[in-house]
């Protein structure tokens, strides 16, 4: 297949354009480096440096590759810099997607594939684990944009025929993960211990988060590619884990010597959710392969490798 991915120069894209590309489809990358790297894109995949909120670039990227599927990953992700400048998150996330989904429409995409949140978007739950059926209440601007272009896949389905698959992933980690950024806890500490810095947890560190390894989520992106129905599905390992098992986790696989400073809970943060993803068991055959714990490795293992 002919697949698009946007933002694919990013921690989970370029996993993911990497598994199409070992399976042999032709790909294509657009995105705009603002926090992805060029080094990420596959040498066999084709790349486009973009702007998802401008049109022009967007058609043009999608005209020029005429791809089969879209695997849209580029979003502002940041939930810190939602709540700080929404307006700029719905220029991103809402506008810069419609852009996207208008470009498909015009040139024959027959396929959607759309990442959504599953930690942002449900809110504080009120039950566990949380389902696709979960009421849909966030608590920031990130979790709003994000489940609105649900909708929008949901009308352009009705409208135009545009078949999509949305995955809403739980709290990904793994290798390339960026310990610079705002999102991911596990990569934040990963350096931190390595460098021998400290490594700070805000709030009780007994906020839960299901925590799935990248390459799980890649595989999850070739399981609904070539399907042909339209859904929505949680991409999560189904159980909570405190960040304070995830520190000490990754003391023991590091060697940290420090114990974990505290600081103050962040704003807009869910405390405490995990999903349940019976439903892309039975509807596609896909559950987590990945342990917690190996992962941790795996992701240990990059970093000693990479960021020396």
């Amino acid at each position: 297949m002919r697949i698009l991915v946007t933002g694919g120069a990013g921690f989970i894209g370029s996993n993911v354009v990497d598994r199409f590309v070992e399976l042999g489809h032709e790909v294509a990358v657009f995105d705009d480096l603002s926090s992805g790297f060029r080094e990420f894109v596959n040498p066999r995949a084709r790349f486009f440096e973009g702007d998802l909120a401008d049109p022009a670039q967007v058609d043009a990227c999608v005209a020029a590759f005429r791809p089969e599927i879209v695997d849209h990953h580029a979003a502002q992700i940041d939930v810190r810099k939602s709540v700080s400048d929404p307006v700029y998150d719905a220029q991103i996330n809402i506008l810069g997607s419609l852009n996207l989904l208008e470009a498909a429409r015009k040139t024959g995409v027959r396929k959607v594939v759309y990442i959504s949140s599953g930690g942002a978007a449900y809110g504080e739950p009120v039950y566990l684990p949380c389902d696709e059926k979960h009421p849909i209440d966030p608590l920031c601007p990130y979790g709003v944009t994000k489940h609105t272009i649900e909708h929008y896949l949901f009308l352009y389905k009705q409208i135009y025929g545009l078949d999509y698959t949305v995955l809403r992933y739980a709290n990904v980690y793994g290798p390339r993960q960026d310990p610079n950024g705002e999102a991911g806890v596990v990569a934040i500490f990963t350096k931190k211990m390595l460098s021998g810095q400290p490594a700070t947890i805000f709030g009780s560190g007994e906020q839960q988060r299901d925590f799935v390894f990248v390459k799980d989520c890649a595989r999850a992106n070739l399981m609904v590619s070539g399907k042909e129905h339209s859904g929505i599905y949680n991409i999560g390992c189904g159980v909570g884990t405190t960040i304070n098992q995830i520190f000490t986790a990754l003391k023991a696989i590091t060697h940290y010597p420090r114990a974990a400073e505290y600081g103050p809970a962040k704003l807009g943060e869910t405390f405490k959710i995990y999903l349940d993803n019976q439903l892309a068991g039975k509807e596609f055959g896909w559950e987590p392969n990945v342990s917690l714990q190996d992962g941790l490795r795996q992701t240990v293992d990059y970093f000693l490798q990479h960021e020396t």
